[in-house]
């Protein structure tokens, strides 16, 4: 049963709302294929793709069989779910079966994992290829020039960004440089030690580590059902569980390189046990699933190689429209990491994890040391979030300054930086949705100019600043004029009202020195607006 998908989802249920069964129906024949498209959630070369896939079945005389069938309504009807409301998606999920990813064709493997495979090589140290030899080490000339600013510089840490990209040299190095950058940005060498989560976060946000599979890699564990997600994000920034997730990663591989010292062997990636008892239709809360996939894709991104093994256990029925809706961030080789567990997944969990090692709860015989099955002092299991932490209830939203972006348009404000070393701090709030927002740099003042005409330097982003207000800063590490850009070019009919407020911060005493626009006494900052 190891690595296998275990869990069926059987049909026979039935489906008791009347448009729920219309949509079902017609997603099943696909006459919503000019719908799904001209809503921008399948592109058209995915459903003529289909079309066409039915059309050679026809010309074979073989029909598309029922499981192809149910596939292709999953994943449209998991894309509809926002449309259809938190009935039709309780109600018509539950009978689908689970999609099962195939394996890679032998002859065209298809993943890293897979490829690197080939011959029986690993690209792991001690199992290279000639040719997986040899682009080690080109691949350690080309990146000398920033390895001593890495977190690690031997083999092992090298092989990781190689495996991420089949040995493709080029786009190992463009990866890796890219991680580099993001390290600098979000101050990641020192998020332990300076940075902290809120206290919200702290509290209300489950999971932890606990215990050791049987090869000595660090376990985390995920509680998912008793999250309150619209809590959480009423009580904190998206920053802030992005940072949160941040740290979560360089503890992880802190304690990697303390297994690797004690174990005299490497240990480079985690083991993770995802509970999803409890899931619902809450947990599809879209800015949550939007967050969700921007931390998966900064897992992606940024930690390659670091997953050994996802074990899913307690998947109730609306799992696979969960899976659905942010399995597009997940490279291929990380979907071939993860097995759905079904009703043996104790015995499961045991075959890789020694019972000592294992919470009660999950069918162990670990406890915190005053009994509890739980290891609350570990794993962090949580409830909803008191309103007394919504910040939207005792925060002031209204900032000094305020513009209204009209629909598919964006804001410039510009601020002309004299000296290295100051510090640009924003905070703002949205009115009407979600807001992007991006830090650029360009070389005179008064000129406009598109972002993609600018260098950017705070990558542009989407932020849920209608929920709760955004805050961060910037040191700025050259002259120049720096350009705050909220962008609501992606709203087709919605304006969006921003109020903020910005300053810069001197090097030497961290006065401020300009707020909004108002030029400071030893700092030239000038604040335009632009469309």
């Amino acid at each position: 049963m190891q690595g296998k998908l275990c869990t069926t989802y059987t049909t026979g249920t039935y489906i008791y709302h009347e448009y729920v069964i219309i949509f079902w129906f017609l997603i099943k024949k696909q006459r919503l294929c000019p719908l799904v498209v001209s809503l921008g959630l399948v592109s058209p070369t995915r459903t003529t793709l289909l079309k066409d896939q039915d059309k050679s079945r026809a010309a074979e005389s073989l029909g598309p069989t029922h499981q192809d069938q149910d596939q292709i309504s999953l994943q449209l009807f998991s894309l509809l779910v926002p449309l259809l409301g938190a009935p039709a998606a309780q109600a018509g999920f539950n009978h689908l079966p689970l999609e099962q990813p195939a394996p890679p064709p032998p002859a065209a493997p298809t993943t890293a994992a897979a490829a690197v495979a080939v011959g029986g090589m690993s690209g792991r140290v001690g199992d290279l290829s000639p040719k997986q030899a040899e682009a080690l080490e080109q691949f350690r000339v080309r990146v000398q020039d920033i390895l001593s600013q890495l977190p690690a510089q031997h083999d092992h840490f090298l092989l990781r960004w190689l495996r991420a990209r089949n040995f493709n040299i080029q786009k190992s190095e463009a990866m890796l440089r890219k991680h580099l950058e993001f390290r600098k940005q979000m101050k990641v060498d020192t998020i332990i030690t300076d940075w902290r989560p809120p206290e919200v976060i702290e509290k209300y946000l489950s999971g932890g580590m606990c215990g050791y599979d049987r090869e000595g890699s660090p376990i985390w564990y995920d509680v998912i059902g008793p999250v309150d997600p619209k809590g959480l994000f009423l009580s904190a920034s998206k920053q802030d569980f992005i940072k949160s997730k941040i740290r979560d990663c360089e503890m992880l591989q802190k304690e990697c390189n303390l297994q690797s010292e004690r174990l005299g062997k490497n240990v480079e990636s985690i083991t993770m046990i995802y509970d999803v008892e409890g899931l619902g239709l809450k947990h599809l809360w879209k800015p949550a699933i939007e967050t969700y996939g921007e931390i998966l894709q900064m897992f992606e991104d940024n930690y390659p190689e670091g997953l050994k093994k996802l074990f899913v256990i307690k998947a109730p029925k609306i799992f696979p429209v969960a899976y659905n809706l942010v399995k597009h961030f997940l490279s291929e080789a990380t979907r071939q990491k993860i097995c759905i567990l079904g009703a043996n997944w104790q015995e499961v969990l045991l075959n890789h994890i020694d019972a000592e090692e294992l919470p009660v709860i999950y069918g162990g015989k670990l406890t915190d040391p005053d009994g509890d099955p739980r290891c609350r002092n570990k794993i962090n299991h949580v409830g909803p979030v008191p309103p007394s932490y919504y910040v939207r209830d005792h925060v002031k939203v209204d900032y000094e300054q305020s513009v209204t972006i009209s629909r598919v348009s964006s804001q410039q404000l510009d601020f002309e930086i004299l000296f290295p070393g100051c510090v640009l701090r924003w905070q703002f709030a949205s009115d009407g949705g979600d807001i992007g927002f991006g830090v650029f740099l360009k070389a005179k003042k008064g000129e406009w100019k598109k972002a993609a005409e600018m260098e950017e330097i705070v990558p542009s982003q989407r932020y849920n600043a209608h929920l709760v207000p955004e805050d961060g800063s910037l040191t700025c590490e050259r002259p120049g004029v720096y350009v705050l850009r909220f962008d609501n070019t992606y709203s087709i009919f919605q304006a969006k009202r921003i109020s903020y407020s910005v300053e810069v911060l001197l090097p030497d005493h961290l006065q401020p020195a300009q707020r909004n626009g108002k030029s400071g006494d030893h700092v030239e900052v000038e604040c335009d607006s632009q469309l």
